[in-house]
């Protein structure tokens, strides 16, 4: 999987709301990650970004939000179900970087993860 630097923001969509703290935006990575989930995951994923990720995206709590220590990207996981989120959060951007199952989250880690 090879990250690219290019963003699609997804929220808040043209016509929605703009009264959200946070913008959240996908990388293609991350596009093409969501894309292959199939439909029910999706929707969940999706509803659980825009509960999760556009108000308080750095609000830790004990199995939902985790910052990742000793890593400065991506800075922090949300956990839906089996599906794992990384992302960072730049100034009101919430970027997701990657959207996978639990199972593949060591090995993409260790590959992409910065210290």
């Amino acid at each position: 999987m090879s990250l690219r630097r290019s963003i699609i923001a997804i929220w808040p969509e043209k016509g929605h709301t703009p009264w959200v703290a946070y913008r959240i935006v996908l990388t293609d990575n991350a596009r093409e990650d969501f894309d292959a989930l199939e439909a029910r995951k999706r929707a969940t994923v999706r509803d659980a970004m825009r509960v999760h990720l556009t108000h308080e995206p750095t609000k830790q709590s004990r199995s939902r939000i985790k910052r990742l220590r000793n890593l400065r990207h991506p800075q922090f996981r949300l956990r839906v179900e089996d599906i794992r989120i990384f992302y960072d959060v730049i100034d009101r951007d919430v970027v997701i970087i990657a959207i996978m199952p639990k199972k593949d989250t060591m090995q993409w880690l260790e590959e992409h993860g910065k210290q």
